[in-house]
């Protein structure tokens, strides 16, 4: 299943528009990009948040099985022992491609003017969480859905640093639009995220440079290719591992 724009702009518009409790959590304890994503991907509310052989799903069509996970992939190993032998399992994992940080004074309540940051995400930056659960993507019934959205950040002023902002926690995401999708469904999706300009050997600080992400990423995203032998080492260039691509 993937996502519709219109269906996004939509469930969206009902769900931000409808009233919410005062601490921005919803249905379950959920923050509200985690509402948008799960009415976008489930057709019926019937489908949201059903019990399935003593887990609680964030949707069950009747078929197939769809979780709406930000973090902590680990949890999600085993959901997916018990359902990948019997199901289609599809995981979202949002990528904020475009962010407006709102800063709160937790004394007055008021907000700041939004102002965009500089960190732009990318679907490379989600392979922190897809190592955690690499033994899994083999696996024919595992799908992965990474919307690409704008989204407004609200963070609270209480952090450590002068300004409070360093160590602040964040209180909210709002999405304001859907950029995009990527969907994996199988190796050769994965071939899709390496550069058609990279050399035929390359390091990690080459790929990170050819899809503009620190070599400390680079080489998450290029283990686990290696895992999913996408992609192959084949020698050292000093300490760095050089790969290529698997035929």
């Amino acid at each position: 299943m993937s996502m519709d724009v219109k269906r996004f702009e939509e469930v969206r518009k009902q769900i931000i528009g409808a009233p919410r409790e005062q601490n921005g959590i919803g249905t379950l304890g959920e923050r509200t990009l985690h509402a948008v994503l799960k009415s976008c991907y489930a057709p019926e509310t019937a489908m949201q948040e059903v019990r399935l052989d003593g887990y609680v799903t964030d949707i069950f069509t009747g078929t197939e099985i769809i979780e709406i996970q930000t973090t902590h992939f680990e949890k999600m190993r085993s959901k997916l022992d018990h359902f990948l032998p019997g199901y289609p399992v599809t995981i979202v994992y949002p990528v904020p491609q475009l962010k407006y940080l709102i800063w709160i004074d937790e004394e007055s309540g008021e907000c700041s003017k939004p102002r965009k940051s500089t960190v732009k995400g990318s679907v490379y930056r989600a392979f922190y969480e897809l190592y955690k659960i690499k033994s899994y993507l083999p696996d024919k019934n595992l799908h992965l859905r990474f919307p690409l959205l704008a989204v407004e950040e609200y963070r609270l002023l209480n952090g450590w640093s002068r300004d409070k902002k360093r160590g602040s926690s964040r209180y909210d995401r709002i999405p304001t639009a859907l950029l995009g999708e990527i969907c994996l469904d199988g190796i050769a999706d994965y071939r899709k995220l390496i550069p058609e300009n990279l050399d035929k050997f390359f390091t990690a600080v080459q790929f990170g440079k050819a899809v503009g992400e620190r070599k400390e990423i680079a080489g998450k995203v290029l283990h686990v290719l290696n895992y999913l032998k996408v992609v192959e080492r084949c020698g050292r260039e000093g300490h760095a591992y050089v790969y290529r691509v698997c035929n």
